[in-house]
């Protein structure tokens, strides 16, 4: 499927928005990054814009007011440095899917997955795949495709995350625009954060929150505020409590 016509698969599943900010201009922000960057995802972000899919999966976006989601700004090489950080606290560390050097970060979760460019040929980002992170932990899902062709897929129903949600296309497949005053999902990145735990701070703290199911923007947004001002230590990762496909196998 060639960029042109992912994107129109893709506007066809999941309408943009009528109206979206005037396209960036690509060559100071390939500047600033070192490096190009696909072309689907460049007409992505022409078509739709800031904000998220299903209400769930944020695209990084260049020059955003907010670091969380900002694609010029520090969290690719923060992540990559926490990959490596989180690999290495285990007794036997893990063998990883993709290099670290070789990962960017173009985009997260409402459960803070994290989703990434495997920036391999170097010289060639049309030919780059996507790769899905749980948190900064094991598992990870990789798709031999382009982020368009990714999100095509995996809006239909075609493709299966097994770390995103089960409900995920519920509502179908959705596309919310970002308030440019709004806070984007502020997933945990200096430390990572069990769902388990957003759950029990939720409902501690006035929350209605159900044990199964996604976790809201919104509660994941006050925890990390709650958070900043109080630190808490990393936790053991535990079982997440989103129903997930059974056959997954953490390597």
């Amino acid at each position: 499927m060639t960029a042109p016509t992912a994107l129109t698969a893709l506007t066809a599943l999941c309408p943009p928005p009528t109206v979206v900010p005037p396209a960036p201009d690509w060559s100071p922000i390939e500047d600033t990054l070192g490096m190009g960057l696909p072309q689907d995802y460049k007409e992505l972000v022409t078509a739709y814009g800031p904000g998220r899919f299903c209400d769930f999966l944020t695209l990084y976006q260049p020059h955003s007011p907010n670091e969380w989601t900002d694609l010029t700004g520090p969290m690719s090489t923060r992540l990559r440095a926490q990959i490596e950080e989180v690999r290495h606290a285990t007794r036997r560390p893990r063998s990883l899917p993709h290099a670290p050097e070789d990962l960017f970060a173009l985009g997260v979760t409402g459960n803070g997955d994290y989703l990434f460019w495997v920036t391999q040929p170097a010289g060639a980002p049309d030919a780059w795949t996507v790769t899905v992170n749980e948190a900064l932990h094991a598992p990870w899902f990789s798709y031999d495709g382009s982020l368009t062709e990714f999100l095509v897929t995996v809006l239909s129903g075609t493709t299966r995350v097994p770390l995103f949600p089960m409900d995920l296309l519920e509502h179908g497949a959705t596309f919310t625009p970002s308030n440019p005053r709004s806070s984007a999902p502020t997933a945990a990145t200096w430390t990572s954060v069990s769902t388990r735990t957003l759950r029990d701070w939720a409902n501690s703290n006035g929350y209605d929150l159900p044990q199964r199911g996604r976790v809201p923007i919104e509660i994941i947004q006050a925890w990390e505020l709650s958070t900043r001002s109080h630190p808490t230590p990393v936790e053991p990762p535990v079982e997440r409590m989103l129903p997930r496909d059974r056959d997954v196998e953490t390597p």
